[in-house]
This record gives structure tokens, C-alpha cells and sequence, in this order.
């Protein structure tokens, strides 16, 4: 929780992605430890790999100057409360619910139905979603590509 707080704080990209990477990898960790090994292993290969990865392609790519930096450290100064309370009306069921057992009506889903399903019936849906990807990825880096003085912004 410490690092995901990190992770939206801190001006520098760079320390900011290695924060939520620690956030996702102590993720990953509690979803084995509560015995979803699959759901730690798929976060861990999306959000860890593919995810950050990408961030971290758009930190390089795109670049901040002074004035940005210190724009977004006066809004966070003067907006803060607002995240602050919307953090808090989030995290209220999580923390309050904690205390509930799992029910007994629960099963594990197997890696084998997860594949079907997803290469089945919402096959579509997926490849849908790598495309959305791939046309964000190619968007970032036609909006931070350098430009000479010659071209029109």
C-alpha cells in the first residue's frame, strides 16, 4: 500500500513506474499466497510485463520539461483531497470486508477453462483488445517522435 501511494506521488516517471512494479509484483505475491497461483502468474506476465513496459515506453518516449513538472506539483498541492477521498471511498469496502470468510461455495477455475474461454467464445474480444493496445502504442509514438524546426507541430 505504501509503494502504490508512492507510485502516485513521486514526480520522477521513472521512480513512479518502479513503485507501481513493486505494487503489482506484492499483488501478484498475495494472490499466491491466497492460492490463485494463475491469477498471480497472468498478473504478473499482463500488468508487470506488457503493462509497465509500455509505461515505461511512454515515459521514454514522451519528454517532460521543468514548467510540467512544476504545473503538476502546484495541482496535486491544491487538489489533493479530492484523490485523497475518492482513495478512501474505494478502499472502505476492501477494508471493512476483510473480515468476511470466503464462502464455502466458492471453486478454483482452472488454467485449462480460463484458455477456453478466452480462446473460445471471447476470442473475438481479446484480439479486439491487442488491437486497442497497438494502435495506443503506435499513437504514443507518433505524438512523442521528435520533431525538426522544420515541421508543424
Amino acid at each position: 500500500m505504501i509503494a502504490a501511494a508512492l507510485a502516485v506521488t513521486r514526480t520522477n516517471v521513472v521512480h513512479s513506474l518502479l513503485y507501481l512494479l513493486s505494487t503489482l509484483l506484492a499483488l501478484a505475491a498475495a494472490f499466491f499466497a491466497l492460492g490463485a497461483g494463475f491469477a498471480a502468474a497472468l498478473l504478473i506476465i499482463v500488468y508487470a510485463g506488457a503493462i509497465v513496459v509500455l509505461f515505461v515506453f511512454v515515459a521514454m518516449t514522451v519528454g517532460t520539461d521543468g514548467s510540467a513538472i512544476a504545473r503538476e506539483r502546484e495541482m496535486l498541492r491544491q487538489s489533493w483531497p479530492v484523490p485523497a477521498a475518492i482513495s478512501v471511498l474505494v478502499a472502505a469496502p476492501f477494508l471493512f470486508g476483510i473480515s468476511d470468510p470466503i464462502p464455502s461455495h466458492a471453486t478454483p477455475v482452472s488454467a485449462q477453462a480460463v484458455g477456453r474461454l478466452l480462446f473460445g467464445p471471447w476470442a473475438l474480444a481479446i484480439e479486439l483488445a491487442s488491437f486497442l493496445l497497438l494502435a495506443g502504442l503506435i499513437g504514443v509514438r507518433h505524438i512523442g517522435r521528435d520533431r525538426g524546426p522544420e515541421q508543424e507541430p
